[in-house]
């Protein structure tokens, strides 16, 4: 049975992690990763920060082949990365796993990552390939995935739980009685990842609903 997992990896043990060596204030959200012929291609969201900041906080990266400024909407930045496949670390085992990376979320802190495989045994695979690399990860969560019916519209668990939260502490009323930081701290996890569940969700919502 399909099976999805939650990961979580120090920052200095994810190569984009390196931005926060110079931008500490920053958040990065890992959109898709692209596994091409002769490199390791991430799409990711930057916030926080000048864009030029950014693509020199990876000038000296030795697994960076290039970097380029994709798309920008208000203060946030879609970047793509030409990564070196060669370079050893979290990125490249990612791109080798049987798991499929559904997202990933990143502050000076730590990393999250949400992964899915077709069964548990791909997890477990996962992990132990990290292990096997010295890549220290913390599985934080997983679950099963239940065929998909009117009352789950092919939500993760997590998914769920941080939508109907949002929903009953009142963050979608206009004004809002709780901003996200408040709805994350219940749910013990950062502001980031808790936005990262939002936004992934909704967007799932609405493809199973009115998009069809």
């Amino acid at each position: 049975m399909a099976t999805e997992a939650t990961f979580r990896v120090e920052a200095d043990q994810f190569p984009l992690g390196t931005v926060f060596e110079n931008l500490p204030d920053v958040t990065v959200e890992l959109e898709r990763l692209v596994p091409a012929k002769d490199a390791v291609i991430p799409y990711f969201w930057v916030r926080g920060a000048r864009v030029d900041d950014i693509e020199a906080a990876f000038e000296n990266h030795p697994g960076v082949r290039d970097i380029a400024l994709v798309d920008r909407v208000d203060d946030e930045y879609l970047l793509k990365v030409e990564w070196n496949p060669d370079y050893e670390g979290f990125l490249k085992t990612l791109a080798e796993a049987d798991s499929l990376l559904l997202g990933a979320t990143g502050t000076e802190r730590s990393w999250t990552f949400e992964v899915r495989g077709d069964d548990r045994s791909d997890i477990a695979r996962f992990q132990e390939v990290c292990l096997e690399r010295d890549i220290p990860v913390t599985l934080t969560a997983v679950h099963d995935l239940t065929p998909m019916d009117s009352e789950t519209y092919g939500l993760t668990d997590p998914q769920r739980e941080a939508l109907e939260l949002a929903y009953e502490r009142g963050y979608f009323d206009s004004p809002r009685k709780v901003t996200l930081a408040e709805v994350a701290a219940e749910l013990d996890i950062s502001q980031q990842a808790f936005a990262s569940r939002i936004r992934r969700g909704t967007h799932r919502l609405l493809g199973e609903t009115i998009v069809k």
